[in-house]
């Protein structure tokens, strides 16, 4: 179990550093006015996400803890969005069209009441 631990921690510190340097390498190519870093990382990350699931499920060309590592540690560092996209796809594959839509509803929505909420305690503190 602590390798393992070693392991997602590892693949965390990969993930995070390949995030800062895509995004950084994005916003130096195309500027910052839209921001096309965290797109490109967030698109790229469900990319990934699905590749290494299917590499892991059905395939089974990757080991099961190989992939907790990589989807856990990696992903996990390298955007979460991916992890919100794939939840929500699951749902839809399911035909469950209505917990996709509140699932992307209400994180969006709650998303966006708790940015603003922890902005206003900021200002007041």
């Amino acid at each position: 179990m602590l390798e393992k631990l070693g392991l997602i921690a590892l693949a965390g510190a990969a993930g995070t550093l390949a995030r800062y340097w895509l995004s950084g390498l994005v916003y130096e190519v195309a500027g910052r006015e839209f921001p096309w870093g965290t797109a490109a990382v967030n698109i790229l990350g469900c990319f990934l996400f699905g590749l290494v699931w299917e590499l892991g499920s059905d395939r089974m060309i990757l080991r099961t803890e190989t992939r907790a590592v990589l989807l856990t540690g990696f992903m996990g560092a390298f955007t979460t969005f991916s992890t919100f996209i794939f939840e929500s796809g699951a749902f839809l594959e399911e035909g469950r069209i209505l917990p996709a839509l509140a699932n992307v509803g209400f994180q969006t929505v709650l998303g966006f009441a708790a940015l603003f909420g922890g902005l206003m305690l900021g200002r007041m503190l």
